[in-house]
């Protein structure tokens, strides 16, 4: 049986967040196969979080160059993936993009969708195209389609990626799109069988339930892959006696490992990848990270999720040039914990400084902490 904090050191130790990895951008976001990316700038803070040395003109540069792309894949959300992953998991997770478009059937009534596919295709590839012009152009062959259920049909039909600049560190762009292909100049790669994946989402999320891959990926009937694999894998319960299937030289750390504090994005897959979060946010702070689709960016201390930060505006101090950071603690933090805190905070603000702003030391700030009991 393994405790709650012993899930979290182990699955800490896979996500880079119990010590700095010196490896590089690209083959973290490989190790980690991919990162939620459905806000432009939560993979570098990301990262941020999990590399010794980061510099997020590292990341920009992938993305430039075309070694890392955003698309949808897990959850029916953007993750910025690697090129090589991006060919592949994407048809992975073409499953749950079908029954994504069968929500949309209605207002696609009419409507051939292969030869929405061929349409689509052709438009974006003749050069990047927005949300709003492809609607446009949908809407004037079906006319009588919903606008909404046309744009979500090419985005489930095709592997459509968000091209650069968009994404770019330092830089900004409108949503443009093109599909993956023509992107790459390289073609997808037919369906893959999930037992790679599997693996992998055990070497980053491990160890894990049948229903947490499920949770992650967005797929269903995952049982039969994980029965297959069983013999190349070790098994755990967790204290309400689900089974946990493990990768079997995959670390484990002792529960009582020191966890240093880490600030994360908003939807930090860490926070998102299992169905059973309890082993990164405690039962008493499930949601407090976030209100409906806004997510907060989180902190966690010892390991769990303890406050929420944010960066500051300048409106509360203007004319300073000192990058500020809120910090809204969850629960009580002694001094000890405060200091921890407060050097992590200035070292992210140091590290992403060109978004943090400011250029004269660091504002770090807490505010009162909010009771949800123990």
């Amino acid at each position: 049986m393994l405790s709650p904090r012993a899930l979290n050191r182990a699955t800490l130790e896979r996500q880079l967040l119990l010590r700095r990895s010196a490896m590089s951008a690209k083959d973290a976001v490989a190790h980690l196969v991919g990162l939620q990316a459905q806000n432009t700038k939560p993979p570098y803070y990301q990262l941020c979080a999990r590399l010794d040395g980061f510099d997020p003109a590292e990341l920009a540069a992938l993305m430039e160059s075309r070694e890392a792309v955003r698309i949808v894949t897990m959850r029916s959300t953007i993750h910025m993936h690697t090129a090589a992953d991006a060919l592949t998991l994407r048809p992975l997770v073409q499953a749950a993009r079908d029954r994504e478009l069968k929500i949309f059937r209605k207002g696609l009534a009419g409507v051939d969708l292969d030869r929405l596919r061929a349409v689509s295709r052709e438009f974006v590839e003749e050069r990047p195209r927005t949300p709003g012009e492809i609607r446009a152009e949908l809407l004037g062959r079906w006319p009588d389609a919903d606008p909404q259920a046309l744009g979500v049909g090419a985005r489930c039909l095709l592997p459509l990626v968000q091209v650069t600049p968009r994404g770019v560190w330092g830089r900004s762009g409108r949503v443009a799109l093109t599909t993956v292909e023509h992107w790459l100049g390289a073609p997808s790669e037919p369906v893959p069988a999930p037992d790679a994946t599997v693996l992998r989402y055990l070497g980053a999320f491990g160890p894990a339930s049948v229903k947490d891959m499920q949770m992650w990926a967005g797929l269903t009937r995952l049982r039969e892959v994980f029965e297959r694999l069983r013999p190349k894998l070790v098994t755990f319960r967790d204290e309400n006696g689900a089974e946990l299937f493990d990768l079997p030289d995959a670390p484990r750390p002792d529960e009582d490992t020191p966890a240093p504090p880490r600030f994360l994005p908003e939807f930090d897959d860490v926070l998102l990848g299992h169905a059973d979060r309890t082993r990164v946010i405690p039962p008493r702070f499930h949601g407090r990270n976030g209100n409906g689709n806004q997510a907060y960016g989180t902190v966690l201390v010892d390991g769990f999720l303890a406050a929420v930060w944010r960066l500051g505006d300048g409106a509360s101090n203007p004319g300073s040039a000192a990058a500020s950071l809120t910090v809204q603690p969850l629960g009580r933090l002694g001094r000890a914990e405060r200091d921890a805190v407060t050097e992590e905070a200035v070292r992210m603000l140091s590290v992403m400084r060109t978004e943090a702003g400011g250029t004269d030391g660091h504002d770090i700030r807490f505010a009162d902490f909010v009771d949800f009991g123990e």
